[in-house]
Order: structure tokens, then sequence, then C-alpha cells
């Protein structure tokens, strides 16, 4: 059964034609998006939502907040323009080729190994992390050279 707040906009979406947000499509109805929801114009902030999973080729032009959310992992072909926050997450992994403009946070997350191919175009954080015992030339050669990390690797 879909929670209230989704059948109230189905509701909506039925009887007045209203759309039903893409929030509330990806948190309680992920069969329901189309090929045009998956890619963002802008930021998709989830963070402390009941979210476990996106998805696959999903694309967000700004940033992709999921702080304090159950997800575990990530969706192969994911594109984050600006910034990633997993922070406080039980992500335990990356997908391969894992692509974030600005910053990528994983402080506070079990992750403990990093993808082939993952690039950050900002900061790394692996603050209370497993990797946050590694060196920086570790971390590097975790995501080979297909990948890289333009700013600092904050521990």
């Amino acid at each position: 059964m879909k929670p209230n707040v989704y059948n109230f906009f189905k509701f909506l979406n039925q009887k007045e034609n209203k759309p039903i947000p893409f929030r509330a499509k990806l948190i309680y109805a992920p069969e329901t998006l189309t090929p045009q929801d998956l890619n963002v114009e802008g930021d998709l902030n989830l963070s402390n939502t009941p979210i476990t999973s996106l998805s696959k080729d999903l694309t967000v032009d700004g940033f992709l907040d999921l702080e304090n959310t159950p997800i575990t992992s990530l969706p192969k072909g994911l594109t984050v323009g600006s910034w990633l926050d997993l922070r406080n997450t039980k992500i335990t992994s990356l997908p391969d080729g894992l692509t974030v403009g600005g910053s990528l946070n994983l402080s506070n997350t079990p992750i403990t190994s990093l993808p082939k191919g993952l690039t950050v175009g900002g900061f790394l954080f692996l603050k209370n992390t497993p990797l946050s015992n590694k060196t920086d030339k570790e971390i590097k050669a975790m995501i080979g050279p297909q990948g890289y990390i333009k700013g600092n690797i904050i521990r």
C-alpha cells in the first residue's frame, strides 16, 4: 500500500491532471518513472527520506543529497553534476565509472573500496570510514588511471 502522500498526489493527477512530483514517484513508486523523469535539471535533495534505491541511468545536473537514508548502493550509469552527499548512510559500494562533478562525501559510511573509473571534480571526504586509513596512493590505485580526484582527500 502506498503512503497517503503518494495517494494524494495520485488523486490530484487523476482528478485535476496535476503531475505527480518526481520526488514522490522516486520514493514511493519508482516503477512509474519515465526516461524523461531520470534527467533531473537542478538539485535532488532526498536526505532523511526512506529511499533505498535509485533508478538506473539517473542524471542529476545539480547536487544529489542522500544523507541519512537507508540506501546501500547506487545504480550503474549515475551521473551527478555537482556534489554527492552520502554521509551517514549504509552505502557499501559505488558503481564503476561513477561521475561526480563536485565533491563526494562518504563520511560515516561502511564503504571499504572505491570503484574503477571514479571521477570526483572536488574533494573526497572519507572521515570515519574504513577508507580513512588508506594513503592517497592506495586510494588513487583503487580508481585506476581512468579515474581522478581533483580536490584533496579529507580524512
